[in-house]
């Protein structure tokens, strides 16, 4: 037998456009993570200030503007009524840290919160230091929710959260590859959904009490993060569920595509959001990696405020999941289960 038989034989063309597949998530892993954090800087970080009212009337206004017109942009300066509405503000999640002009010295105070990502309050630091230095003023910094000793840089909230969207995809592909990548009939892909449920569930809490109780690395409420460990693992679960129930085994790989590599350099972990680029930022607070972050930060460090919008980002993707999943599995032939995966089984007719 001739080496071309050879050759054609032990790679198939389905198996070469699996592996031209891999070999194109990974260059854009590559792209994606070096992209994203490479070089991060600030870029209109939302930013309160606080003047007195024994100041002078404009000086609110020009500190306002001379804060938005530094180099760079790094600030989205606003005015503050009160140094109460600016820790209101920030433990509200609406702006990352504020000045407080003191007209009577020459020492301000700037407020910053490590638990939202200690790189960005690091940066907020030095931009106030500089901005301070130039207008011959010095200022004393106030970690308004400070990140716990245990929690080197803020990390944990993000590695926790990733540990759950590998949990979820990895659920999905096993229940794939185990019986085939799309389910023959809404019933057994009612079934995978309730394993993905109950999968979700028990690793969310076992999350939960490992990141808490047994490490000590995150603070907050143990069942708070439960519930969100739950929701993250499921929405991530149906998602692959659902691209696996579309394209089959290639559905893993695009979760993959969506989760990891678009997800996680965007999710604000090592880099918070306003020191990504602009397309990581924009996409970040969209995916699961990111809003999974934002919520178990906020319920660790800001009284559980600000988390609505990235929780209903969770939900949408849950819910998207489970109905492609089902209206899918409602639209095949039932005898086709099993044959797009490794310890796939044939069903017969009508089963």
């Amino acid at each position: 037998m001739s080496l071309a038989s050879d050759l054609k034989q032990a790679v198939t063309p389905r198996a070469a456009l699996l592996v031209v597949g891999c070999l194109a998530l990974q260059l854009l892993f590559i792209t994606s993570y070096v992209g994203a954090l490479h070089h991060p800087k600030p870029k209109d970080v939302p930013f309160g200030v606080v003047v007195p009212a024994q100041a002078p009337p404009e000086t609110g206004d020009q500190l306002v503007t001379q804060l938005n017109k530094l180099s760079g942009d790094p600030l989205d300066a606003r005015e503050v009524s009160s140094e109460a509405e600016a820790r209101k503000q920030i433990m509200d999640r609406k702006i990352d840290g504020a000045l407080l002009f003191d007209p009577a010295g020459k020492r301000d105070t700037l407020l910053v919160a490590s638990g939202g990502g200690a790189a960005l309050s690091h940066a907020l630091g030095t931009i106030g230091e500089k901005f301070g230095a130039a207008q011959q003023r010095t200022q004393k910094t106030v970690d308004v929710a400070p990140a716990s000793a245990e929690d080197f840089n803020g990390l944990s909230a993000f590695y926790l959260v990733v540990g759950w969207c590998v949990g979820g995809y990895l659920c999905a592909s096993i229940l794939a590859i185990s019986a085939g990548s799309r389910a023959a009939t809404p019933q057994r892909a009612g079934i995978r959904l309730g394993a993905m449920a109950v999968y979700s569930v028990l690793g969310g809490l076992g999350g939960a009490v490992l990141i808490g109780p047994v490490l000590g690395a995150l603070p907050g409420s143990v069942l708070a993060l439960s519930g969100l460990g739950a929701l993250v693992v499921f929405a991530v679960g149906a998602l692959t569920l659902a691209l696996q129930s579309l394209t089959g085994i290639v559905g893993i790989g695009l979760a993959v595509l969506i989760v990891v590599i678009g997800g996680n350099p965007s999710a604000g972990g090592a880099i918070p959001g306003p020191m990504l680029p602009p397309f990581w930022e924009a996409i970040g607070p969209a995916l699961p990696p990111g809003a999974g972050t934002w919520v178990a930060r906020s319920i660790a460090y800001f009284e559980g405020h600000g988390v609505s919008g990235s929780l209903q980002v969770l939900a949408i993707w849950a819910i998207i999941g489970t109905v492609v999943t089902l209206v899918m599995s409602s639209l095949r032939r039932p005898e086709v289960e099993g044959t797009e995966g490794p310890g796939a089984t044939q069903y017969p007719q009508g089963a």
